[in-house]
């Protein structure tokens, strides 16, 4: 059922419940250790809060893989660098099909179950990538999903519309500030550092990963 942020930020459960580890999916993957519980919190997305200016300052994090970060969107002026003073979330995949989803409470971001997850399980939740340019087949492909669900959009990036992360209850549409450039840009995204560089252009969703172009 889909969830709306509450008053007061939630505080992760004590105890070791997830653990990092090589994923089948994508590199570094979370996993829980024991039973979760739906609704339960399991994590808390730190980093480093720096703004959108000095994110971009800082892209490409790796010039190998330009498409690679650990930035986080908070809000239209502020994402979290997860590569400075990160945790176990940073590594958190993508799914189409997710058992979590990222709960935006007073500018902190909290890994939230979606649904009751076994013991053994990876976690992911749906980054919901959105890139202003038109999708076409060779965008697509510069984002690819590995999640393997039966519902796998095949790639990263989420509709532009009539598409809400899963969890929570769906935003109005937002209107852009101006004319756009004619360069690649994100509104945002989340995940687990699998995003690209992110590019401040209209007032983006809430609880997605920063991608930048």
């Amino acid at each position: 059922m889909p969830r709306t942020a509450s008053t007061a930020a939630p505080t992760p459960a004590a105890g070791r419940r997830i653990q990092t580890r090589r994923s089948g999916v994508h590199g570094k993957g979370v996993f829980a250790v024991q039973d979760i519980a739906e609704g339960e919190v399991l994590v808390e997305y730190t980093g480093e809060v720096i703004s959108w200016q000095e994110a971009q300052d800082r892209h490409p994090h790796d010039p190998a893989q330009p498409n690679h970060t650990f930035y986080f969107h908070v809000d239209e002026d502020r994402v979290i660098d997860a590569k400075f003073g990160g945790n176990s979330s940073r590594w958190i995949n993508h799914s189409c099909d997710p058992n979590c989803f990222a709960d935006e409470q007073g500018g902190r971001i909290f890994i939230t179950a979606l649904r009751n997850i076994r013991a053994g399980e990876e976690l992911n939740y749906d980054y919901g990538l959105i890139i202003e340019e038109r999708y076409t087949p060779k965008l697509k492909a510069e984002y690819p999903c590995w999640c393997g669900s039966k519902n796998c959009r095949g790639t990263l990036l989420a509709p532009k519309r009539g598409w809400a992360p899963p969890g929570l209850a769906p935003q109005p549409p937002t209107e852009k500030a101006g004319k756009a450039p004619k360069t690649r840009k994100a509104e945002e995204a989340k995940g687990s550092g699998k995003a690209g560089k992110p590019a401040k252009s209209a007032k983006p969703r809430q609880g997605r990963r920063s991608a930048q172009r």
